[in-house]
């Protein structure tokens, strides 16, 4: 068999730059890396000298999707370390909060980026020619996301509303009431994109991965718990993270490696699916088994179907805790300022997502630590590729390899703004 080469130029976007090089030797994959060029950014330099008060607004700013999701980790460390307790309205009103996030990121991810995929069409725009409807439903879910990011937010985009202990203000009785008039025109929307997910073509493959996600006693992960794998099994707190998973540097990439004790892991929806099924509600465990898709799944294109749950999830949370709202005495909890270090760990969109902050007794922040989702899925990806690869076969031809393995890469939605839309690919074949 002749050696290929496959090099995926470098693709520029907002949250970074990712490029693909896979050798194939005598008919085995040589060597296969997945590179994300990330520029530097500095957001963890940017915090140190800077007040308490100014971390969510800077944190904000580290992702235009999931800002909600570094801004909840960000200031659950705080918090700890100033021995601030939220009263229960702040606390529901963050999960609230959170659930918008959910909703416009995945809604974005299954409608515009992954759904093409399964389809075989090359964007979003080419599909909606042929779904118009599903694209149209795509573009109302991400809508009901980011109004409920502006109702606590200010605004969908590095929304500004959030503080330590709480909220700057509380929404209105009418524009919750509102909102949740919407919700409920949301909810059949939901219901079709679990079914329209399950019908999608799918490769039927399994592989071996630990699915890491937090866990909480009594409700599915997204704000708090412990974290969490099934195989080996694991269940520690927030600030023994760093005691089982280690970043490291690979040569092919400026992006950090995360493992969990030298094993790549999965972090996401199909995660927090396989360990949590059970705490959702029980009218969504039953869609789930009319689509026919058994969960935990090994699966990992199942994650597009975990998405779609989780939306629907996310709408009848979101639903549940404004059906009771009223407005509180206070918005925010009072707390004093003072030193230590402290931990979070929260559900962005696309995983797992982990901060800590040392504080002096002024409030300055002396040092930070952000460890980011994507960087803790990559090592997962590239065994992702190797395997899919070898089972989709390593003769087929070169656009039908670089597809797949778009594919592939773009089903974990990295936090690289399309950097999985790669440009052109070139194959030299040696003789």
């Amino acid at each position: 068999m002749t050696d290929i080469n496959i090099n995926v130029p470098i693709l520029a976007r907002v949250e970074g730059e990712g490029a693909l090089s896979i050798a194939i030797k005598n008919g085995e994959i040589e060597t296969l890396n997945l590179s994300i060029y990330e520029p530097p950014r500095f957001f963890e330099k940017f915090l140190e000298g800077r007040r308490y008060d100014e971390v969510l607004d800077i944190v904000a700013r580290i992702c235009g999707i999931c800002p909600v999701a570094y801004q909840m980790s960000a200031v659950q460390a705080l918090e700890q370390i100033f021995q601030c307790t939220p009263n229960a309205w702040v606390r529901d009103m963050r999960r609230a909060f959170y659930c918008g996030e959910w909703l416009e990121s995945h809604g974005l991810h299954v409608h515009m980026l992954a759904a093409p995929d399964f389809l075989g069409y090359g964007s979003a725009i080419e599909m909606a020619k042929d779904y118009p409807d599903e694209v149209k439903r795509g573009l109302r879910l991400h809508a009901i996301g980011n109004e409920i990011l502006s109702l606590f937010g200010g605004r969908a985009v590095h929304p500004v509303g959030a503080c330590v202990g709480g909220f700057y203000s509380a929404p209105s009785l009418k524009a919750v009431s509102d909102m949740l008039k919407k919700i409920e025109c949301s909810m059949q929307d939901a219901e079709d994109l679990i079914a329209w997910t399950a019908s999608l073509p799918m490769v039927e493959r399994n592989q071996n991965f630990p699915s890491i996600c937090i866990k909480h006693a009594r409700e599915y992960p997204m704000n708090e718990g412990n974290i969490f794998s099934d195989t080996p099994a694991l269940d520690l707190p927030k600030e023994h993270f760093d005691k089982h998973f280690k970043e490291e540097h690979v040569a092919h990439s400026t992006a950090l490696h995360c493992l969990m004790d030298g094993t790549p892991y999965m972090l996401g929806p199909l995660s927090r699916i396989n360990n949590c099924l059970y705490q959702l509600p029980e009218n969504i465990q039953k869609l789930i088994a009319q689509t026919g898709i058994q969960f935990p799944s090994k699966n990992t294109f199942h994650s597009i179907v975990a998405r779609a749950i989780e939306i629907y999830y996310a709408l009848q949370e979101a639903r549940r805790i404004f059906s009771d709202y009223s407005l509180p005495d206070e918005s925010r909890s009072e707390f004093e300022v003072q030193s230590g270090i402290g931990y979070g760990c929260t559900e962005a969109p696309r995983g797992m997502l982990w901060h800590r902050y040392e504080v002096d007794e002024k409030g300055f922040i002396t040092s930070s630590t952000i460890i980011p989702p994507t960087s803790q899925n990559q090592a997962r990806i590239e065994s992702d590729l190797m395997q899919s690869l070898h089972d989709f076969g390593l003769d087929k031809d070169q656009d039908a390899m670089r597809l797949h393995s778009e594919m592939v890469v773009r089903n974990y939605d990295p936090c690289i703004s399309c950097s999985t839309h790669f440009l052109t690919l070139n194959v030299e074949k040696k003789p």
